[in-house]
């Protein structure tokens, strides 16, 4: 993990940034650094770019003056803090030089090799890329220890999260420098080590990957998987929906970069319903087809959901539920009767004939195996209490009176119940499982550390906790019973516990606190 000198101040006001490309991400990033009141340069070859990244500034400004977030002053007062340059001798003077260009390792060189002629030595050099290595892109610089990772995430005026990213040869004085100026711009920075991916691009895979795999098993929908990760799960959009609109050339074309620098490693396969999707040109919105359709008219789907069932008046609650405590409380608001049996060995819920527990990552086949035949597995929540949508699945021995006992229960707490194949871990369960998973690991190979990890997730993606705190949350035993069981379940490697979380799990410690 990167090394920290958090005595560093920030670079001053006064301080000359450049911002090299004058697309939307530079654009954007010019913005940012002009809002704090630095002296900022637009650097672009092109000057009709460098108008078109101007008047994309001045456009979205004006919007914040229409809705009285910003006043007139303050934004003449912040394009007057921007100037156009297309001669690179124009960013001699500059503390900070930003670039923003092609994400090509040959042209990024060769910028940075001109940068290095033409700026002056105490001049840090940022590159904004998202996939290309800070060591390589430093490795036939002169001072590759001023180059460092600033890693803006779209649109960079509004996303909060700037990842800091240090090469093998990063100076820890520039990289704390950099932290402390993202910071001093109101972003949330977090360090971390130059590894594929860095850690938002890393650690989001399993987002996307674990619901490709549930549908490509029938397990559910797209639409219904879309609905339980946002109604259950608390995500603001579903993977489907986020694939389509990131684009899934986009989308695509990082899985396989991240899957092929980390060796093939099973954990990133890609989907090959992606690569279908890619091969045929249903890039999502962008082209009017993904795994929705965006044509003009065209009805979204709507998720698959059960109404119907066994009212009941009473059930019993036998243990400790848990993250899942919540539920009782949603179903005794509702005026029924729960009995509570303690148990040390046991937690489950008995409605009816059937008996219903949290999934562990088993299949509820192999569950209702150990003796219980009506055995139904429901899905975790971020808060049971608000939760507008859940995922049951039965075991195939349990009877039809059962499922109904169970869709019955969920109907009268006013959820949007699917009930999907069995599957093992369910959606929301194993997707947030193999998030904290994949957190960890990159702590345990020191490419940042907990809190940053929590806070790049939810800085950079908009998720609702960061997946350590969640792990922390749900508890670091069923986050690791739910690990290994997937693993035992498919005897793959994919779903293997990482070696931090396994030694979390038996030191009995949360990885917060």
């Amino acid at each position: 993990m990167t090394t920290v000198n958090s005595t560093i101040a920030p670079l001053d006001k006064s301080a000359q940034v450049s911002v090299i490309g004058a697309g939307t991400m530079g654009a954007g990033i010019a913005q940012v650094a002009a809002a704090y009141g630095h002296p900022v340069i637009l650097f672009d070859q092109n000057p009709e770019a460098i108008q078109r990244g101007l008047d994309h500034i001045k456009k979205g400004l004006l919007g914040q003056v229409k809705r009285g977030k910003m006043t007139e002053e303050a934004l003449q007062a912040l394009m007057a803090n921007i100037t156009p340059a297309t001669d690179i001798a124009a960013l001699a003077d500059c503390k900070l030089v930003i670039e923003a260009i092609i994400e090509d390792l040959g042209i990024k060189r060769g910028l940075l090799a001109n940068l290095e002629a033409n700026c002056a030595d105490d001049c840090i050099l940022a590159t904004n890329t998202s996939s290309i290595s800070v060591t390589a892109l430093g490795a036939e610089m002169k001072h590759p220890e001023r180059l460092v990772g600033m890693h803006f995430f779209n649109p960079a005026p509004i996303m909060k999260l700037v990842e800091i990213v240090s090469g093998l040869a990063t100076s820890t004085d520039n990289a704390s420098l950099t932290h402390a100026t993202a910071s001093a711009w109101g972003k949330q920075a977090v360090y971390t080590k130059s590894t594929p991916g860095f850690i938002v691009n890393r650690v989001a895979r399993p987002f996307y990957a674990e619901s490709l795999r549930i549908f490509e098993e029938g397990g559910a929908d797209v639409a219904t998987l879309d609905q339980l990760i946002k109604g259950a799960g608390g995500f603001r959009m579903g993977p489907f929906e986020l694939m389509d609109l990131i684009g899934h050339d986009v989308n695509y074309a990082v899985t396989c970069s991240v899957f092929d620098a980390y060796y093939q490693d099973p954990r990133f396969l890609p989907s090959l319903t992606q690569k279908a999707l890619v091969e045929c040109g249903r890039l999502g919105r962008k082209s009017g087809y993904g795994f929705y359709d965006y044509s003009e008219g065209a009805e979204k789907p709507a998720a698959s959901t059960t109404s119907g069932g066994n009212s009941p008046k009473a059930i019993q609650v036998v243990g400790d539920l848990g993250v899942a405590n919540a539920l009782i409380t949603r179903i005794e608001a509702q005026g029924i009767s729960v009995e509570k049996q303690a148990s040390e060995s046991e937690s489950y819920i008995a409605v009816g004939s059937a008996r219903l527990c949290l999934t562990d990552g088993r299949f509820a086949t192999e569950v209702a195996a150990a003796g219980i035949n009506n055995t139904a597995l429901f899905d975790l929540a971020i808060d049971y209490n608000s939760a507008s949508a859940l995922a049951v699945s039965f075991a195939d021995q349990c009877s039809d009176t059962a499922k109904q006992d169970v869709i019955g229960l969920f109907n009268a707490l006013e959820i949007n119940l699917s009930v999907i194949d069995d599957i093992p871990g369910l959606v929301v369960m194993r997707t947030v499982a193999m998030l904290a998973n994949e957190a960890s690991d990159a702590v345990n190979q020191g490419v940042c550390s907990v809190a940053d990890a929590d806070i790049a997730m939810r800085g950079g993606l908009n998720y609702p906790k960061g997946p350590l705190a969640w792990t922390d949350e749900v508890g670091v035993d069923k986050i690791f019973t739910c690990l290994s069981n997937l693993q035992q379940s498919y005897g793959e490697d994919r779903y293997r516990p990482s070696a931090l979380l396994r030694r979390k799990f038996f030191a009995g410690a949360p990885f917060h606190g």
